[in-house]
C-alpha cells in the first residue's frame, strides 16, 4: 500500500484536500473508504508508522515497541490503576486487536434512544444492522472453526458447559487465518482483515493520501469552521493540510479529545465520561497440552453473564508475557516455565458503569479512571467465574493474581468463595482497559454533548467526530464492528 511516510517528510509540506481525517484505525479508515468511493479527495493523517505484514515481530514485547502506543505503558489513575493499551500504527488498534467482531447489542441501543430520543431517527436500528451486514460482508467475519482454534479456545466450551453458561467461537474479521497466535502482535501473513489490510487499501484504490509517522497538533478552525489541521512529521517537519468540506477526528477516546482541547475546542464535556471494558485475567495449568502459540488468538466466549456486564475471553499472549502471569519465581517459575504448553490464559471484560477524564498536557494525553462499588463487586465475580471455568475446564490448578489471596487454587470450591472473600480493593487485582468509550459523547442536547447527532460538532462547522468517543456510552462487547458501523454511517451524512 502507498503511504507517505512522516520520517521522510523533512520540509514544510502544505497539501489541499477536501476531506482530512485524524486517525487511521477502524473509524478513520470507515471514514476514507467511504468518501473516497464517493469521489471526494480525502487525507488520513496516523501517528504511527506503517509496518508489513511480514515486519510484524514474534514477540509481544516487541510488537509492544513497535505497534502500542508508548509500550502499552499509558496508565489510567485512579482507585484501579492499569495500562490503557492502543495501536500506534497504521490501521490503529485493528491491527493489533484479537479480531474479535460483535454486532452492537439491541440493549444498548435501546439504552442511547430511551436516554436521548432523537437517537432513534438519527441512528436507527434498521441502518445500523444493514450496515452491519455489509461490513461482515466486506471483512468476511465469521465464527472461529474448531480446526482453526485449538486446543485452549475450546476447552473454554467444555468448561462451560460443565458450568451451564451460553457460550459460542468468537466471530473474528479473517480470511485465510491458520491459527498462529499472533494477532495481538501484527498478523505476520496478513490473514488478520485489519484495516491496512482492507479498508486502507480499498480507500488509497480510490485515491486516499495516507500520512504515517505524522502527529496532528492543532484543529484550524477560522469564523467558526474547520478549515483543516496543522500537524508535525516524524522528522520534524511542519504539515498543514486544508479542507475544504470536512475535518474527521477518529484518534481514538483519548486522543481524539485531547486535540479537540489542544485546539481552544473546549465546547461540552469534552474529555469527560470516559468509559471503557477493565480486563481481569487468569492462568490456569491443565494436564494436557493447550499451547498459547497454536490457535486463535482468542477464539471462543462465554456470554451467558452479558447481562450481568460480564464477559470472557481466551487470551492469545505471547509466550514472553506468559512468563509475567505464572506468579512465581526462581526455580518454580522454571519449572513453571517448562510446562509453557499447559499454560493457559483467559480473561473477562467488565462492563464498568464508572466515569472518568482524559486530559491534555504537554507531555500527551492523561486519563483518570475509577471503578465504582458495583463495578468492583463484577470484577470479583469475574474472577470467580474465570477460576471456576477453567477448574471445570480440567485445569490442574490456577492462579488468580489477586493480592492478598491464594496464589494458587486447585478447588473450585475455593474459588466459589472468591465472590464473597476476595478484596473489594481494585489496586489487588492485575487489570488492564482495552476498549474506550464517551469523551466526545453525541446528545442532541447541546449542554450535553460534544457532536450533534449526525456526528457534526455542535459549534464548530464542517468539524465531525466518529470514533467511539461519541458512543453515548460503552457496549459491554467488543466495539470495532460497531465503530466501523457508526464512522459509515458518519461518512455518508459528510458525503450528503
Amino acid at each position: 500500500m502507498n503511504v507517505t511516510d512522516g520520517r521522510a517528510i523533512t520540509q514544510p509540506h502544505e497539501q489541499a484536500f477536501d476531506v482530512v481525517i485524524v486517525g487511521s484505525g477502524p473509524a478513520g479508515a470507515a471514514v476514507a473508504r467511504q468518501l473516497a468511493r464517493a469521489g471526494a479527495k480525502v487525507a488520513v493523517v496516523e501517528e504511527g508508522p506503517y509496518v508489513e505484514p511480514a515486519a510484524c515481530p514474534e514477540s509481544g514485547f516487541q510488537a509492544m515497541a513497535k505497534l502500542y502506543r508508548d509500550l502499552g505503558g499509558v496508565l489510567a489513575m485512579g482507585n484501579a490503576p492499569m495500562p490503557v493499551l492502543q495501536g500506534r500504527a497504521v490501521g490503529g488498534s485493528s491491527v493489533i486487536n484479537g479480531a474479535i467482531s460483535w454486532r452492537m447489542p439491541r440493549d444498548v441501543h435501546a439504552e442511547w434512544v430511551a436516554k436521548d430520543p432523537p437517537l432513534a431517527d438519527a441512528l436507527p436500528w434498521e441502518t445500523i444492522e444493514a450496515t452491519l451486514d455489509d461490513i461482515e460482508r466486506d471483512l468476511n467475519i465469521a465464527p472461529t472453526p474448531p480446526d482453526i482454534a485449538g486446543r485452549r479456545n475450546l476447552l473454554m466450551g467444555e468448561g462451560a458447559d460443565t458450568l451451564g453458561l451460553e457460550h459460542r467461537p468468537i466471530s473474528r474479521n479473517v480470511r485465510g487465518c491458520r491459527g498462529l497466535s499472533r494477532c495481538l502482535q501484527g498478523c505476520p501473513e496478513g490473514h488478520k482483515l485489519s484495516m491496512d489490510q482492507s479498508y486502507l487499501p480499498d480507500a488509497v484504490e480510490h485515491g486516499a493520501v495516507i500520512f504515517s509517522s505524522t502527529t496532528a497538533r492543532r484543529v484550524e478552525v477560522e469564523d467558526g469552521t474547520a478549515q483543516g489541521i496543522e500537524a508535525i512529521s516524524a522528522a520534524g517537519a511542519k504539515v498543514r493540510l486544508t479542507a475544504t468540506r470536512a475535518v474527521v477526528l477518529a484518534a481514538s477516546a483519548v486522543q481524539t479529545p485531547a486535540l479537540l482541547i489542544k485546539s481552544g475546542l473546549g465546547h461540552g464535556p469534552v474529555g469527560r465520561h470516559f468509559q471503557c471494558h477493565p480486563g481481569v485475567s487468569m492462568a490456569g495449568r491443565f494436564r494436557e497440552p493447550a499451547p498459547v502459540w497454536i490457535g486463535a488468538t482468542q477464539g471462543h466466549e462465554v456470554i451467558g453473564l452479558r447481562h450481568e456486564g460480564l464477559k470472557f475471553e481466551v487470551l492469545g499472549y505471547d509466550v514472553s508475557i506468559l512468563g509475567t502471569r505464572l506468579k512465581t519465581v526462581g526455580r518454580e517459575l522454571a519449572r513453571d516455565f517448562g510446562d509453557a504448553a499447559r499454560w493457559v490464559n483467559w480473561g473477562a471484560a467488565i462492563r464498568a458503569q464508572g466515569e472518568g477524564i482524559v486530559k491534555a498536557g504537554r507531555r500527551g494525553a492523561s486519563v483518570r479512571f475509577s471503578l465504582t462499588p458495583d463495578d468492583l463487586s463484577k470484577v470479583r465475580r469475574g474472577v470467580r467465574v474465570l477460576g471456576e471455568l477453567m477448574l471445570a475446564a480440567g485445569a490442574e490448578l490456577v492462579t488468580p493474581g489477586v493480592y492478598g489471596w491464594h496464589e494458587k487454587v486447585t478447588d473450585r470450591s475455593v474459588m466459589a468463595r472468591f465472590e464473597e472473600e476476595g478484596p473489594l480493593d481494585g489496586k489487588a487485582y492485575t487489570m488492564a482497559m482495552t476498549h474506550l468509550f464517551g469523551t466526545c459523547r453525541m446528545s442532541s442536547q447541546p449542554g450535553q454533548g460534544v457532536v450533534r447527532p449526525d456526528f457534526r460538532h455542535h459549534t464548530v462547522d464542517r468539524l465531525y467526530v466518529a470514533d467511539s468517543s461519541v458512543f453515548p456510552s460503552n457496549l459491554g462487547v467488543n466495539p470495532q464492528s460497531t465503530i466501523l458501523a457508526l464512522a459509515t454511517m458518519c461518512a455518508r451524512r459528510i458525503a450528503a
